[in-house]
């Protein structure tokens, strides 16, 4: 995270953000106005030390009008109520008080952070199977290249898997460059950089793909979280592949529009896939979850409705299975929706475009089918 102190000669606050593992750049409180001007700022948030000064200077409020995009927190020496009202009047909702922690400043950025203006940015999807082998790469990969056929070169796959993922076989790509390049680099991404490291396909798709080594080091949740946000700035639409094994990525979908957990008929993956659905409602909330079906048999013993059952909330699409055409797309390196001329490559097209609505959209499309053996026996979603 690249963070501006406006401060005084004291490196307390940059040794601060630098063991919060912060990119800091210094610049003088006369120099604000200056730097507000600019007509972008490469930096997340920006500190203001006015534990010398007794009125905020007017650069504070240029900031939040001219980059609001671009968090600011005041750092003062005590609760001053003038200059509280000053700062709530300029923009500034993030005051914190001399002395204070590394922990206490960290959070106060990560707010502002987070409260970035979202006008600007792409709308990002996340794919998590609730268990391997469930068809979870594929569906991410169809939905991403069904995307691409409305808006190439403005949609992004990530492949979200450190270390051996699949993605780019499924496109066709051999890629230079990885996903963990862009982790290892995550102070220095930016639009330049990102694109150096993307692979681009025939049909309109980019990637960024999983790495062909092995990667010791236990992943950072910063950095991929930079990662996403860096992608959503320079993409109308970024598709994620998660791995649900690596905690770390599934703890830093904060930015995500709508995560899609990704579940079949069989029982101990729907168990797999409950517990995983229920961790992400309560860490993220309910109406950004959505629950689908890979490889549906109206004939199997576990119906739709028995799987709402067990997943606690509604399933808002079923894709049938077609597991020689998927495996034919998979060994030509192209994926099955630019075909469109089966049920499955139509279900994925169809999900796409379901997926870019609002998620309530989708949950409502979704009740408007049969009801289950569960429904007609009279029990009920939770």
């Amino acid at each position: 995270m690249n963070v501006y102190v406006v401060s005084p000669v004291d490196r307390q606050l940059e040794d601060l953000l630098h063991a919060s593992g912060m990119h800091t750049t210094r610049a003088a409180i006369d120099d604000l106005t200056a730097l507000a001007s600019q007509p972008s700022i490469h930096a997340h948030a920006v500190v203001v030390d006015m534990r010398h000064r007794t009125s905020l200077p007017p650069g504070v409020a240029q900031m939040r009008q001219q980059h609001p995009g671009i968090g600011v927190v005041i750092f003062a020496s005590s609760l001053d109520p003038k200059l509280m009202l000053e700062a709530m009047r300029a923009g500034v909702a993030e005051f914190v008080t001399d002395p204070t922690t590394q922990s206490d400043l960290s959070a106060a950025i990560d707010r502002v952070a987070a409260r970035r203006t979202q006008a600007d940015l792409g709308e990002v999807y996340a794919f998590v199977g609730g268990k391997g082998g469930v068809g979870t790469t594929t569906l991410a990969v169809n939905t991403a290249a069904a995307m691409a056929r409305t808006h190439p070169g403005s949609v992004l796959l990530v492949d979200l898997h450190a270390s051996y993922g699949d993605a780019a076989l499924f496109v066709g790509s051999e890629p230079r460059f990885s996903v963990v390049d862009a982790l290892e680099n995550a102070h220095r991404l930016d639009d330049s950089f990102l694109r150096t490291l993307v692979g681009h396909t025939k049909f309109g798709l980019d990637l960024l793909a999983s790495s062909e080594r092995a990667v010791p080091d236990a992943l950072d949740v910063r950095a991929i979280r930079r990662l996403i946000e860096c992608a959503a700035h320079h993409y109308r639409s970024v598709v994620l592949d998660v791995p649900r094994a690596e905690h770390a990525m599934v703890d830093a979908l904060e930015m995500v529009k709508t995560i899609v957990v990704v579940a079949n008929q069989e029982l101990a993956t729907l168990r797999s896939a409950s517990r995983m659905a229920a961790a992400l409602r309560q860490r993220y909330g309910k109406d950004r979850i959505a629950v689908v079906v890979t490889r549906f048999d109206q004939t199997a013993e576990i119906g739709r409705a028995e799987i709402e059952r067990v997943m606690g909330g509604s399933v808002v699409h079923v894709f049938p299975s077609n597991y020689r055409q998927a495996l034919g797309a998979l060994n030509v390196g192209r994926p099955m929706v630019l075909e469109n001329h089966n049920k499955l490559s139509a279900a994925f097209e169809s999900f796409a475009r379901a997926l870019q609505r609002e998620p309530a959209a989708v949950a409502a499309a979704a009740a408007a089918r049969p009801a289950g053996l569960f429904e007609r026996l009279g029990f009920k979603n939770s």
